[in-house]
């Protein structure tokens, strides 16, 4: 493993904050001297900086209160060393990134799903700052205080403006055109469900999407049509506009619902209409809030699915049937 001196730094005095510290984990040698750049930037602390294999070979686990691994090509020995670095940060309390691609997004998903990590999808510099940034704030043991949900979306929301500056900068300054999808969130969604008596046990598989609900889904065709009518707005104004991932993340899922079929988080991303990791920020808030489920693939253990809560389904059945009403007397 290869080592990195520590940058020296002033012992903080009574009151004051320990650095926070990262290790740095990429196979690639230009990755790693990318995020290198990043964790200086960001004002951490570099604890090591080597290959996935070097630390797996060497039995050792990771010093740094930040872990931060790319996982960027299709290598046999990623994933199994991913599924043994998120069992590490769901028992010492490690915050883990995951850098990927979009071709491995859903084997990512499916095997980070003890700590919930951070997972970025070909990530920008702005990007990662970002990520870094956020782990910072919500590393265990290092906050000042708990957030509340209003905070959580408050937090959220400015870290998707600052991404979007950031990105709009990056593109003038590289001269690129302007890139699918914004990363504003500006979602009037509320997170927390006003309808009451959907919290039954869970269980898993293909049976809880089926489970009845006490108000019915609507036809799946008339929420693809909504999607396509909404979709249909980017091809006449600024998609940046419309962007509400929240709401269109649960219009999908609730479509896949009422057609028993199941969806992967790449699906979820896509549609969304955000760029894949903005979508995967909301996923995880959304999650949080108990709107969406992760499911576990039966059959496979190495694939997992997104699904909608039976709260969130009951309260979408519920929108759907007020708002038929409210056309019928329209």
């Amino acid at each position: 493993m290869m080592s990195v001196p520590d940058f020296s730094y002033a012992v903080p005095g009574d009151g004051m904050a320990m650095p926070f510290t990262v290790s740095i984990l990429a196979d690639c040698g230009d990755v790693r001297e990318d995020l290198l750049a990043d964790a200086e930037n960001s004002g951490l602390i570099v604890r090591e900086c080597g290959p996935v294999s070097a630390l797996l070979d060497s039995g050792a686990e990771p010093a740094g209160e930040i872990v931060l691994v790319d996982c960027q090509a299709p290598d046999g020995g990623i994933i199994p060393a991913l599924i043994q670095l998120d069992m590490f940060a769901a028992r010492t309390g490690a915050y883990l990134i995951v850098s990927t691609s979009a071709e491995l997004l859903d084997d990512v998903f499916a095997c980070c799903d003890q700590s919930c990590p951070q997972i970025l999808v070909d990530p920008t510099p702005a990007d990662r700052v970002l990520a870094l940034g956020r782990a910072r704030a919500g590393a265990p043991g290092r906050r000042v205080r708990e957030l509340n949900q209003e905070d959580r979306l408050t937090l959220l929301r400015l870290t998707e403006q600052v991404g979007e500056i950031a990105r709009r900068l990056d593109r003038l300054n590289t001269g690129a055109g302007a890139g699918a999808g914004g990363g504003q969130a500006g979602s009037a969604f509320r997170f927390e469900s006003p309808v009451q008596g959907y919290n039954a046990p869970r269980d898993e598989g293909e049976a809880r999407l089926t489970r009845p609900l006490r108000q019915s889904l609507p036809d799946p065709r008339l929420i693809r049509r909504i999607i396509r009518q909404r979709q249909l707005r980017a091809r006449f104004f600024d998609g940046e506009l419309f962007a509400d991932p929240a709401w269109d993340i649960l219009l999908d899922l609730t479509a896949a619902r009422a057609e028993h079929a199941r969806v992967s988080v790449t699906s979820a991303c896509i549609a969304s209409g955000v760029p894949p990791t903005t979508a995967l920020r909301w996923i995880s808030q959304m999650t949080d809030a108990g709107l969406i489920e992760r499911v576990r693939d039966d059959g496979d253990k190495r694939r997992a699915f997104v699904a909608l809560s039976d709260s969130a389904a009951g309260a979408m059945a519920c929108y759907f049937a007020e708002a038929g009403e409210l056309a019928q007397a329209l």
